[in-house]
Protein backbone atom coordinates (compact mmCIF):
# COMPACT_ATOMS: atom_id res chain seq x y z
CA UNK A 1 0.00 0.00 0.00
CA UNK A 2 0.96 3.59 -0.71
CA UNK A 3 0.97 6.35 1.92
CA UNK A 4 0.51 9.66 0.16
CA UNK A 5 1.86 12.37 2.37
CA UNK A 6 0.74 15.90 2.14
CA UNK A 7 1.99 18.43 -0.90
CA UNK A 8 5.21 20.45 0.76
CA UNK A 9 5.73 18.09 3.50
CA UNK A 10 9.35 18.65 5.25
CA UNK A 11 11.52 15.80 4.75
CA UNK A 12 14.96 16.19 6.53
CA UNK A 13 17.28 15.35 8.95
CA UNK A 14 18.85 17.74 11.72
CA UNK A 15 22.23 18.52 13.87
CA UNK A 16 22.80 20.96 16.70
CA UNK A 17 25.57 23.24 16.44
CA UNK A 18 27.94 22.23 19.04
CA UNK A 19 27.01 18.37 18.55
CA UNK A 20 28.77 19.00 14.67
CA UNK A 21 30.63 22.78 14.21
CA UNK A 22 33.65 21.83 16.04
CA UNK A 23 35.68 23.78 18.41
CA UNK A 24 33.05 26.06 19.88
CA UNK A 25 35.44 27.33 22.68
CA UNK A 26 33.29 29.81 23.68
CA UNK A 27 30.50 28.21 25.08
CA UNK A 28 29.68 27.21 28.58
CA UNK A 29 29.62 23.14 27.09
CA UNK A 30 33.60 23.83 26.19
CA UNK A 31 33.97 24.31 30.17
CA UNK A 32 32.09 21.01 31.10
CA UNK A 33 34.45 18.76 28.49
CA UNK A 34 37.50 20.10 29.99
CA UNK A 35 36.37 20.82 33.50
CA UNK A 36 38.45 18.77 36.10
CA UNK A 37 36.56 15.40 36.63
CA UNK A 38 34.08 15.88 33.83
CA UNK A 39 31.93 12.95 33.08
CA UNK A 40 32.12 13.50 29.44
CA UNK A 41 33.38 10.66 27.52
CA UNK A 42 35.43 12.52 24.86
CA UNK A 43 36.24 15.57 24.01
CA UNK A 44 34.35 17.32 21.09
CA UNK A 45 37.35 18.95 19.75
CA UNK A 46 36.77 19.23 15.50
CA UNK A 47 33.49 16.82 15.93
CA UNK A 48 32.81 16.32 12.06
CA UNK A 49 34.00 19.69 11.13
CA UNK A 50 30.88 21.11 9.99
CA UNK A 51 31.90 24.74 10.11
CA UNK A 52 33.72 24.02 7.49
CA UNK A 53 32.36 21.56 5.49
CA UNK A 54 28.81 22.66 5.84
CA UNK A 55 28.94 23.12 1.67
CA UNK A 56 29.64 19.63 1.00
CA UNK A 57 27.49 18.45 3.97
CA UNK A 58 24.19 20.27 2.38
CA UNK A 59 25.03 19.04 -0.89
CA UNK A 60 25.04 15.75 0.62
CA UNK A 61 21.80 16.03 2.35
CA UNK A 62 19.97 17.20 -1.24
CA UNK A 63 21.44 14.37 -2.91
CA UNK A 64 19.39 11.73 -1.48
CA UNK A 65 16.25 13.72 -1.82
CA UNK A 66 15.92 15.39 1.52
CA UNK A 67 14.32 19.06 1.37
CA UNK A 68 14.73 20.12 4.61
CA UNK A 69 17.45 21.21 6.63
CA UNK A 70 17.43 21.52 10.15
CA UNK A 71 20.40 22.84 12.27
CA UNK A 72 21.03 25.61 15.06
CA UNK A 73 22.99 29.08 15.27
CA UNK A 74 25.44 28.98 17.92
CA UNK A 75 24.47 32.04 20.29
CA UNK A 76 28.33 31.43 21.33
CA UNK A 77 29.83 32.10 17.98
CA UNK A 78 27.40 35.26 17.30
CA UNK A 79 27.79 36.80 20.70
CA UNK A 80 30.97 35.54 21.83
CA UNK A 81 31.41 38.62 24.98
CA UNK A 82 28.19 40.88 25.90
CA UNK A 83 27.15 42.96 23.48
CA UNK A 84 29.89 42.51 21.07
CA UNK A 85 28.44 40.58 17.82
CA UNK A 86 30.66 38.90 15.58
CA UNK A 87 30.27 40.02 11.75
CA UNK A 88 32.38 36.68 10.63
CA UNK A 89 29.37 34.78 12.70
CA UNK A 90 26.84 36.19 10.79
CA UNK A 91 28.22 36.14 7.48
CA UNK A 92 28.68 32.17 8.04
CA UNK A 93 25.35 31.54 9.15
CA UNK A 94 24.17 33.28 6.28
CA UNK A 95 26.49 31.35 4.14
CA UNK A 96 24.74 28.43 5.64
CA UNK A 97 20.79 29.14 4.76
CA UNK A 98 22.14 31.03 1.55
CA UNK A 99 23.75 27.39 0.56
CA UNK A 100 20.33 25.86 1.98
CA UNK A 101 18.24 27.05 -1.07
CA UNK A 102 20.86 26.71 -3.78
CA UNK A 103 20.29 22.94 -2.71
CA UNK A 104 16.92 23.44 -2.46
CA UNK A 105 16.14 23.04 0.78
CA UNK A 106 14.38 24.44 3.17
CA UNK A 107 15.85 26.28 6.28
CA UNK A 108 14.39 25.24 10.33
CA UNK A 109 17.05 27.19 12.52
CA UNK A 110 17.01 26.97 16.38
CA UNK A 111 18.78 29.78 17.81
CA UNK A 112 19.79 27.64 20.92
CA UNK A 113 20.12 23.88 21.30
CA UNK A 114 21.69 23.29 24.49
CA UNK A 115 24.64 25.58 24.85
CA UNK A 116 25.15 29.05 26.22
CA UNK A 117 28.33 31.57 26.05
CA UNK A 118 30.36 31.39 28.77
CA UNK A 119 29.89 34.50 29.80
CA UNK A 120 26.22 33.72 30.43
CA UNK A 121 27.52 31.77 33.44
CA UNK A 122 29.08 35.26 34.97
CA UNK A 123 25.72 36.84 35.11
CA UNK A 124 24.17 33.93 36.75
CA UNK A 125 23.25 31.50 33.84
CA UNK A 126 19.78 30.53 32.88
CA UNK A 127 18.65 31.57 36.43
CA UNK A 128 19.40 35.09 36.29
CA UNK A 129 16.38 37.58 35.37
CA UNK A 130 18.62 39.31 32.52
CA UNK A 131 18.65 36.23 30.24
CA UNK A 132 15.52 37.31 28.66
CA UNK A 133 16.52 40.62 27.49
CA UNK A 134 19.67 38.86 26.37
CA UNK A 135 18.97 36.01 24.41
CA UNK A 136 15.83 38.56 22.37
CA UNK A 137 18.51 40.91 21.98
CA UNK A 138 20.75 38.26 20.48
CA UNK A 139 17.73 36.97 18.44
CA UNK A 140 16.78 40.90 17.12
CA UNK A 141 21.27 41.01 15.62
CA UNK A 142 20.56 37.64 13.68
CA UNK A 143 16.73 38.27 12.71
CA UNK A 144 18.01 42.09 11.32
CA UNK A 145 20.68 40.30 9.53
CA UNK A 146 19.88 36.82 8.27
CA UNK A 147 16.29 36.52 9.37
CA UNK A 148 14.86 36.81 5.90
CA UNK A 149 16.44 33.75 5.10
CA UNK A 150 14.95 31.78 7.61
CA UNK A 151 11.68 30.50 7.36
CA UNK A 152 11.11 28.24 10.90
CA UNK A 153 12.56 28.95 13.34
CA UNK A 154 12.87 27.40 17.12
CA UNK A 155 13.64 29.42 19.81
CA UNK A 156 15.38 27.41 22.07
CA UNK A 157 15.42 23.30 21.60
CA UNK A 158 13.83 20.52 24.52
CA UNK A 159 12.58 23.50 26.76
CA UNK A 160 11.32 20.45 28.73
CA UNK A 161 14.84 18.57 29.26
CA UNK A 162 15.47 19.88 32.30
CA UNK A 163 12.92 18.44 34.19
CA UNK A 164 12.58 15.02 32.45
CA UNK A 165 16.74 14.65 33.65
CA UNK A 166 15.56 15.89 37.20
CA UNK A 167 12.83 14.16 37.90
CA UNK A 168 12.89 10.96 36.23
CA UNK A 169 16.81 10.37 35.51
CA UNK A 170 18.72 11.35 37.81
CA UNK A 171 16.48 9.46 40.19
CA UNK A 172 15.84 6.09 38.50
CA UNK A 173 19.37 5.75 37.13
CA UNK A 174 17.51 5.95 32.97
CA UNK A 175 19.90 7.30 30.89
CA UNK A 176 18.94 10.61 29.54
CA UNK A 177 17.70 11.35 26.17
CA UNK A 178 20.94 13.00 24.54
CA UNK A 179 22.96 11.95 26.55
CA UNK A 180 23.20 13.67 29.55
CA UNK A 181 24.57 11.70 32.53
CA UNK A 182 22.61 11.62 35.52
CA UNK A 183 25.41 12.28 37.62
CA UNK A 184 25.92 15.66 36.48
CA UNK A 185 23.43 16.79 39.44
CA UNK A 186 25.32 14.70 41.80
CA UNK A 187 29.12 15.65 40.76
CA UNK A 188 29.23 19.74 42.37
CA UNK A 189 33.35 19.48 42.07
CA UNK A 190 33.88 19.19 38.34
CA UNK A 191 30.63 21.88 38.12
CA UNK A 192 32.75 24.19 40.27
CA UNK A 193 35.73 23.56 37.94
CA UNK A 194 33.57 24.46 34.65
CA UNK A 195 31.94 27.40 36.38
CA UNK A 196 35.95 28.36 36.77
CA UNK A 197 36.45 28.12 33.50
CA UNK A 198 33.73 30.20 32.41
CA UNK A 199 35.12 32.58 34.83
CA UNK A 200 33.09 32.31 37.85
CA UNK A 201 31.78 30.35 40.88
CA UNK A 202 29.20 27.67 41.63
CA UNK A 203 26.54 30.01 42.86
CA UNK A 204 26.51 31.25 39.47
CA UNK A 205 26.74 28.02 37.55
CA UNK A 206 23.29 27.64 35.64
CA UNK A 207 23.54 26.10 33.05
CA UNK A 208 20.42 25.42 30.42
CA UNK A 209 19.63 21.77 31.92
CA UNK A 210 19.70 22.91 35.20
CA UNK A 211 16.19 24.85 34.61
CA UNK A 212 13.87 22.56 36.82
CA UNK A 213 12.73 24.81 39.39
CA UNK A 214 9.49 27.40 38.98
CA UNK A 215 11.88 30.71 39.13
CA UNK A 216 13.81 29.39 36.03
CA UNK A 217 11.07 27.97 34.52
CA UNK A 218 9.16 31.58 34.48
CA UNK A 219 12.50 32.95 33.26
CA UNK A 220 12.23 30.72 30.61
CA UNK A 221 8.64 31.28 29.80
CA UNK A 222 9.65 34.99 29.53
CA UNK A 223 13.11 34.01 27.57
CA UNK A 224 11.05 32.52 24.73
CA UNK A 225 8.13 35.33 24.38
CA UNK A 226 10.51 38.00 24.05
CA UNK A 227 12.65 36.13 21.77
CA UNK A 228 9.49 35.42 19.51
CA UNK A 229 8.34 39.42 20.20
CA UNK A 230 11.67 40.33 18.88
CA UNK A 231 11.60 37.99 15.76
CA UNK A 232 7.84 39.04 14.68
CA UNK A 233 8.61 42.20 14.73
CA UNK A 234 11.44 42.00 12.46
CA UNK A 235 10.47 39.04 10.55
CA UNK A 236 6.66 38.44 10.62
CA UNK A 237 5.83 35.70 8.44
CA UNK A 238 9.04 33.59 10.25
CA UNK A 239 6.87 30.90 11.55
CA UNK A 240 8.15 30.57 15.70
CA UNK A 241 7.73 27.77 18.00
CA UNK A 242 9.99 25.77 20.42
CA UNK A 243 10.72 22.25 21.01
CA UNK A 244 10.08 19.99 23.72
CA UNK A 245 11.40 16.01 23.97
CA UNK A 246 8.64 13.81 24.43
CA UNK A 247 8.17 10.09 25.44
CA UNK A 248 5.03 8.09 24.81
CA UNK A 249 4.15 8.09 28.51
CA UNK A 250 2.11 4.96 29.61
CA UNK A 251 0.75 3.52 32.36
CA UNK A 252 -0.50 -0.22 33.62
CA UNK A 253 -2.81 -0.42 36.12
CA UNK A 254 -2.51 1.31 39.30
CA UNK A 255 0.53 3.87 37.32
CA UNK A 256 -2.42 5.92 35.79
CA UNK A 257 -2.22 8.68 38.44
CA UNK A 258 1.64 8.71 37.88
CA UNK A 259 1.48 8.69 34.27
CA UNK A 260 -0.92 11.73 34.35
CA UNK A 261 1.55 14.08 36.43
CA UNK A 262 4.55 13.13 34.42
CA UNK A 263 2.36 14.15 31.64
CA UNK A 264 1.47 17.41 32.97
CA UNK A 265 4.99 17.81 34.01
CA UNK A 266 6.61 17.37 30.60
CA UNK A 267 4.18 18.83 28.62
CA UNK A 268 0.99 20.57 29.62
CA UNK A 269 2.80 22.68 32.28
CA UNK A 270 4.63 24.60 29.28
CA UNK A 271 1.55 24.81 27.19
CA UNK A 272 1.10 28.65 28.28
CA UNK A 273 4.29 28.97 27.00
CA UNK A 274 3.40 28.28 23.36
CA UNK A 275 -0.25 29.81 22.81
CA UNK A 276 0.95 32.47 20.51
CA UNK A 277 3.48 30.54 18.77
CA UNK A 278 2.80 29.22 14.94
CA UNK A 279 4.16 25.95 15.06
CA UNK A 280 5.02 23.49 17.58
CA UNK A 281 8.55 21.10 17.60
CA UNK A 282 7.75 17.54 18.82
CA UNK A 283 10.55 15.49 19.47
CA UNK A 284 10.23 11.29 20.35
CA UNK A 285 12.57 8.54 21.07
CA UNK A 286 10.44 5.97 23.01
CA UNK A 287 7.77 5.60 25.49
CA UNK A 288 7.95 5.64 29.44
CA UNK A 289 5.41 3.10 31.38
CA UNK A 290 4.46 4.12 34.41
CA UNK A 291 3.00 1.34 37.34
CA UNK A 292 1.72 1.51 41.29
CA UNK A 293 5.66 2.24 42.08
CA UNK A 294 6.54 4.86 39.33
CA UNK A 295 8.31 4.25 36.55
CA UNK A 296 8.61 0.55 34.92
CA UNK A 297 12.11 -0.52 33.09
CA UNK A 298 11.58 -2.59 29.74
CA UNK A 299 10.60 -6.06 30.01
CA UNK A 300 13.11 -8.31 30.47
CA UNK A 301 14.00 -9.16 26.46
CA UNK A 302 12.77 -5.86 25.31
CA UNK A 303 15.20 -4.30 22.40
CA UNK A 304 17.00 -1.46 23.49
CA UNK A 305 18.98 1.04 21.71
CA UNK A 306 22.55 1.66 22.50
CA UNK A 307 21.05 4.64 24.91
CA UNK A 308 19.57 2.17 26.29
CA UNK A 309 15.71 3.08 25.60
CA UNK A 310 13.59 0.56 24.24
CA UNK A 311 12.92 0.47 20.63
CA UNK A 312 9.46 1.28 20.08
CA UNK A 313 8.77 3.33 17.10
CA UNK A 314 5.03 3.34 17.19
CA UNK A 315 5.61 6.25 20.42
CA UNK A 316 5.95 8.52 17.45
CA UNK A 317 2.44 8.76 16.43
CA UNK A 318 1.25 8.14 20.08
CA UNK A 319 2.76 11.21 21.01
CA UNK A 320 1.07 12.88 18.37
CA UNK A 321 -2.14 12.43 18.98
CA UNK A 322 -1.47 13.55 22.72
CA UNK A 323 -0.26 16.79 22.22
CA UNK A 324 -2.44 17.49 19.30
CA UNK A 325 -5.66 17.44 22.02
CA UNK A 326 -4.13 20.10 23.47
CA UNK A 327 -2.49 22.51 20.65
CA UNK A 328 -4.12 23.99 18.00
CA UNK A 329 -0.72 24.84 15.95
CA UNK A 330 0.65 22.90 13.29
CA UNK A 331 2.77 20.24 14.43
CA UNK A 332 6.79 19.35 12.91
CA UNK A 333 8.51 15.91 14.05
CA UNK A 334 12.00 18.26 15.00
CA UNK A 335 13.35 15.24 15.80
CA UNK A 336 13.17 11.54 16.32
CA UNK A 337 15.50 9.01 16.31
CA UNK A 338 17.52 5.72 17.28
CA UNK A 339 20.99 5.25 18.48
CA UNK A 340 22.21 1.83 16.60
CA UNK A 341 24.98 0.33 15.22
CA UNK A 342 22.66 -2.06 13.11
CA UNK A 343 21.49 0.48 10.08
CA UNK A 344 18.60 -2.24 9.12
CA UNK A 345 16.70 -1.54 12.68
CA UNK A 346 17.24 2.07 12.09
CA UNK A 347 15.65 1.38 8.76
CA UNK A 348 13.20 -0.27 10.43
CA UNK A 349 12.41 2.14 13.41
CA UNK A 350 11.83 5.17 10.68
CA UNK A 351 9.41 2.92 8.67
CA UNK A 352 6.93 1.73 11.65
CA UNK A 353 7.03 5.75 13.08
CA UNK A 354 6.22 6.90 9.65
CA UNK A 355 3.16 4.52 9.11
CA UNK A 356 2.02 5.94 12.96
CA UNK A 357 2.46 9.84 11.69
CA UNK A 358 0.65 8.78 7.91
CA UNK A 359 -2.41 7.56 10.53
CA UNK A 360 -1.97 10.99 12.42
CA UNK A 361 -2.47 12.49 9.10
CA UNK A 362 -5.50 10.33 8.40
CA UNK A 363 -7.10 11.17 11.46
CA UNK A 364 -7.03 14.62 10.38
CA UNK A 365 -4.06 16.00 12.82
CA UNK A 366 -1.73 18.79 11.25
CA UNK A 367 1.56 17.52 10.66
CA UNK A 368 4.31 19.06 8.65
CA UNK A 369 7.18 17.60 8.55
CA UNK A 370 9.60 14.93 9.67
CA UNK A 371 13.00 16.14 10.31
CA UNK A 372 15.41 12.95 11.50
CA UNK A 373 17.69 13.04 14.30
CA UNK A 374 20.38 13.03 13.09
CA UNK A 375 22.10 13.56 9.97
CA UNK A 376 25.48 12.33 11.11
CA UNK A 377 26.65 10.12 13.37
CA UNK A 378 28.22 12.66 15.93
CA UNK A 379 29.31 14.19 19.04
CA UNK A 380 26.64 13.29 21.94
CA UNK A 381 27.60 15.06 24.94
CA UNK A 382 28.53 13.39 27.79
CA UNK A 383 28.22 9.77 25.51
CA UNK A 384 31.01 11.64 23.35
CA UNK A 385 31.15 9.45 19.86
CA UNK A 386 29.85 6.20 21.20
CA UNK A 387 26.27 6.85 20.30
CA UNK A 388 25.40 5.89 16.59
CA UNK A 389 22.61 8.19 15.65
CA UNK A 390 23.49 9.47 12.02
CA UNK A 391 21.96 8.50 8.65
CA UNK A 392 25.70 9.10 7.65
CA UNK A 393 28.53 7.59 9.03
CA UNK A 394 31.72 9.96 9.39
CA UNK A 395 35.02 8.57 9.61
CA UNK A 396 36.94 11.67 11.76
CA UNK A 397 40.23 10.50 11.25
CA UNK A 398 39.50 11.89 7.59
CA UNK A 399 35.95 13.44 7.70
CA UNK A 400 34.95 11.51 4.91
CA UNK A 401 31.01 10.83 4.85
CA UNK A 402 29.33 7.29 4.32
CA UNK A 403 25.99 7.06 3.06
CA UNK A 404 24.36 4.51 5.63
CA UNK A 405 21.18 2.43 3.85
CA UNK A 406 19.17 4.51 6.10
CA UNK A 407 19.75 7.87 4.35
CA UNK A 408 18.77 6.43 0.73
CA UNK A 409 15.73 5.06 2.94
CA UNK A 410 14.33 7.92 4.04
CA UNK A 411 15.56 10.09 0.78
CA UNK A 412 13.96 7.98 -1.23
CA UNK A 413 10.56 8.43 0.73
CA UNK A 414 11.53 12.07 0.23
CA UNK A 415 11.71 12.03 -3.30
CA UNK A 416 8.13 10.63 -4.46
CA UNK A 417 5.80 12.00 -0.76
CA UNK A 418 5.73 8.32 -0.22
CA UNK A 419 5.83 5.98 2.13
CA UNK A 420 5.80 2.49 0.67
CA UNK A 421 5.16 -0.31 3.00
CA UNK A 422 4.58 -4.53 2.82
CA UNK A 423 1.35 -6.05 3.31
Amino acid sequence: MDYKFPPEFLWGSTTAAYQVEGNNINSDFWAEEHAEGSPYKDKSGDTIDHYRLYKEDIALMASLGLNSYRFSIEWSRIEPEPGYYSRSAIEHYREVLETCYQYGLTPVVAMHHFSSPKWLMRLGGWASPEVPERFASYCEVVFKEIGHLIPYVLTMNEINLPVMLREIFSKIGFIAPVGIARDAWEAPKWRESAAKLCGTTIENYFTFHMISDETSINILKETHRKARKAIKQIQPNTKVGLSMALSDIQSIPGGEEWAEKKWHSYFRQYLDMVAEDDFFGLQNYTREVYGPEGQVKPEDGAELTLMGYEFYPEALGNVIRKVSKDLSIPIMITEHGIATENDERRVEFIRKALEGVQACLDEGVDVRGYLHWTTFDNFEWQSGYSMKFGLIEVDRSTQERKVKGSANFLGSIAKVNTLLTKL
